[in-house]
């Protein structure tokens, strides 16, 4: 299981995400937890298996045992939260942004790994769940802490290519299909 082996399956049409899959691990500017936590979230968010197990599988190289779970979390949690605030802005009516959502959170104030890396994984997850607060929301928390913009969008092309990859791959195993 590996990224070596989802860059192997890409067919000859997506060979840029290919070639962007393999720059993006292979010259990060984040930590190796930022890096492998963010490719596991995104993995998760993107809801293929193949790409889950791949990812997971060399993640699991790179991360301890917290923060691999944390990584899933973030994914776990960002999935509830995109869908909650993107709906809540997109309705038009500020009076749902007053109401308190009543949503259990706990694991974003303690994630058990620097909240920094969860803070950033969070925000690859929601540029996959397409939520403007989050992205928002998250981007300030990491810029405050220190990471810089291009860090930031780093993350943000690790969660494009990576639901890419997904899109791809499924596109292809169920074109296989018919």
């Amino acid at each position: 299981m590996s990224i070596d082996n989802l860059k192997s399956a890409l067919p000859g049409y997506a060979k840029d995400i290919r070639l962007n899959l393999g720059s993006l691990v292979t010259t990060s500017s984040l930590s190796e937890q930022q890096l492998w936590g963010t490719l596991l979230a995104t993995a998760i968010a993107t809801k293929s298996p193949r790409v889950i197990a791949e990812v997971s599988g060399e993640a699991a190289g790179h991360l301890s045992a917290e923060a691999f779970t944390a990584a899933k979390a973030a994914a776990s949690i960002m999935a509830m939260n995109n869908v909650y605030y993107r709906s809540t802005h997109l309705i038009g009516d500020e009076t749902y942004a007053t109401m308190p959502a009543r949503l259990r959170m706990t694991v974003i104030g303690n994630p058990g790994v620097d909240k920094l890396d969860f803070e950033l994984w969070s925000l690859a997850v929601s540029a996959i769940g397409g939520c403007g607060q989050c992205l928002e929301s998250h981007e300030k928390v990491v810029r405050s802490a220190g990471l810089s913009r291009e860090q930031v969008q780093e993350a943000i092309k690790i969660g494009a290519v990576v639901n890419a990859v997904a899109t791809t791959l499924e596109a292809e195993a169920a074109l296989a299909a018919v």
